[in-house]
């Protein structure tokens, strides 16, 4: 079993740091609406591109598979956050849409790829938000 390690440190106001275990650290924050800082990492930001960079990655892995030749791939993430009345909130929804030209193989094929992608994501499969993917697909 794998283990990933992260650790964070308090800066001071609404600042912090945070060290990934691959080596990269940067600063982060409340998001500006919550009195955070603006320009830097939020929590928010980072749950949206752990979801969206897994899914990437696995698209990646899941054309090489089906043998489908990737011409480009774009992504981009939208989370849906639900507010209760006791002032919490959760993602309810995150939608994937990735924009994708492939050659050489038909529609229904990178589909069940991208399907093959997100059951293999293990951050989306780490969720309890229901994940969305809404891709729009060029054949060439």
């Amino acid at each position: 079993m794998a283990i990933y390690r992260n650790k964070v440190e308090w800066r001071g106001d609404h600042l912090g740091r945070t060290w990934c275990q691959n080596g990269m650290e940067m600063d982060f924050s409340a998001p500006p609406d919550l009195f955070g800082l603006p320009g830097v990492l939020t929590p928010e930001d980072a749950f949206m591109a752990a979801a969206n960079t897994c899914y990437h990655m696995m698209v990646v892995w899941a054309m090489k598979r089906f043998r489908i030749e990737l011409v480009s791939f774009e992504c981009e993430a939208e989370g849906h956050v639900e507010e209760f009345v006791d002032r919490t909130s959760w993602f309810r929804k995150v939608v994937l849409s990735p924009r994708l030209v492939v050659r050489g193989k038909p529609e229904d094929v990178v589909r069940r790829a991208l399907d093959m992608a997100l059951k293999y994501s293990t951050i989306c499969q780490s969720l309890k938000s229901e994940v969305c993917i809404n891709p729009i697909i060029e054949i060439r």
